[in-house]
């Protein structure tokens, strides 16, 4: 059987600085890394928490889907991030149980992980990502 465990929630910001303030003020929580991911147009920074992680994003580009979501909800939680042992049989899996994946393809992330992202629509409304973080491209 699978082992799957929470890997990270994203939070969609319109300003990782101005987010910071909060979570390393308040909380004293400091990213591990700050990194741009060109094909998401996004900023990421992530901070960790203990169990799991708090990814921040801040869009590149106007028309990034970071910056849609922020124009059409504002800041928030954008996604639940669900590690896997093995991405291509949890796709196969959610496939052949007619669950809709955002992209076909799988995706390289801030910190070299591989993902893909399930639609809404076959989670009960949330954006769902499934990573694996032990096999890096």
């Amino acid at each position: 059987m699978e082992t799957v465990t929470i890997d990270h929630i994203g939070i969609a910001v319109r300003s990782i600085d101005e987010a910071l303030g909060m979570y390393r003020d308040a909380l004293g929580l400091d990213p591990v890394s700050r990194t741009v991911v060109e094909h998401e147009r996004v900023e990421a920074a992530v901070l960790p928490t203990g169990g799991g992680r708090i990814e921040l994003l801040q869009p590149t580009s106007d028309d990034s889907v970071i910056a849609r979501f922020l124009r059409r909800r504002g800041q928030g939680v954008h996604h639940v991030a669900l590690r896997v042992d093995n991405l291509e049989e949890a796709i196969e899996t959610l496939r052949n149980s007619g669950r809709r994946l955002v992209t076909d393809r799988i995706q390289i992330g801030a910190e070299g992980y591989r993902y893909v992202f399930v639609h809404p629509g076959s989670t009960g409304g949330v954006l769902l990502e499934l990573v694996e973080r032990d096999r890096r491209q």
